[in-house]
C-alpha cells in the first residue's frame, strides 16, 4: 500500500476561508464563535490520518482517528499499530508511508517503533513491513491529503453556532466516508 500521513486539528470555533456568491446586495456574514464559559469540551479535536492510494483490488481510502489532547508520539503510535492491525486483516504486505517532519513522527519512540515490524517481517516471513519517507520542510502541496483537510473543514462548518467535539467527529467521518472509531487517549501521567 501506498500511503500519505498527516496530523491535523478539527476546531469547533475556527471558520474556514470561503468564497461565495449571493444574490443582489445580500451579503453572507459569518458569526464569531465563542465558546460559553461551562462547556467542557476542547476548542479543537486533534485527527490523525493516512489516505492509502487505489490498487487494483482496492479504491482510495481515507482512514481517520481522533485524539483525545496533543498530537504526541504515544498517539502516533497508537494510531501506527491500528493501521498496522487494519493493513495485516486486509493481508496486506507493506506500507510505503509518506509524512512530514512533525515532531511526533521523528521522535526515537516512533522509529523504534516503525523498525519493529520490518524486524518481524524478515525474521518470520509474515506480517505488514512499514516503511515510512519525510516529504521535504515546509511542502505541503506535496501530500495529497492535505486538499482533503481544507475541504473537509469547509463541507462540515457550521456558520451559526458551535458543534460539540462528537459532532465534529461524526461530520468529519461522515463527509470522508469512514467509520467513527473510538478516540486515541493516552493517561495523564503519560502526557
Amino acid at each position: 500500500m501506498f500511503g500519505f500521513g498527516h496530523a491535523v486539528w478539527w476546531s469547533r470555533l475556527a471558520q474556514p476561508t470561503m468564497h461565495t456568491w449571493t444574490p443582489g446586495e445580500r451579503m453572507l456574514h459569518w458569526v464569531e464563535k465563542a465558546l460559553p464559559p461551562d462547556d467542557p469540551e476542547p476548542k479543537a479535536l486533534a485527527c490523525d490520518g493516512v489516505l492509502l492510494r487505489a490498487t487494483p483490488t482496492m479504491p482510495e481510502q481515507l482512514w481517520l482517528r481522533f485524539a483525545t489532547g496533543q498530537p504526541v508520539r504515544a498517539l502516533t503510535l497508537q494510531f501506527l499499530a491500528w493501521c498496522y492491525d487494519r493493513l495485516a486483516a486486509l493481508d496486506k504486505r507493506a506500507l510505503l508511508l509518506v509524512w512530514d517532519h512533525a515532531s511526533w513522527h521523528t521522535s526515537q519512540l516512533v522509529q523504534t517503533w516503525l523498525r519493529a515490524p520490518n524486524h518481524h517481517v524478515k525474521q518470520t516471513g509474515g506480517g505488514v513491513r512499514v516503511v515510512a519517507c519525510r516529504l521535504p520542510s515546509k511542502s505541503p502541496w506535496l501530500n495529497p491529503i492535505e486538499p482533503k483537510w481544507v475541504h473537509g473543514k469547509r463541507a462540515v462548518v457550521e456558520p451559526t453556532r458551535v458543534l460539540t467535539a462528537q459532532e465534529v467527529a461524526e461530520r468529519v467521518c461522515a463527509y470522508d466516508g469512514c467509520a467513527h472509531e473510538a478516540h486515541l487517549a493516552i493517561s495523564e501521567k503519560a502526557a
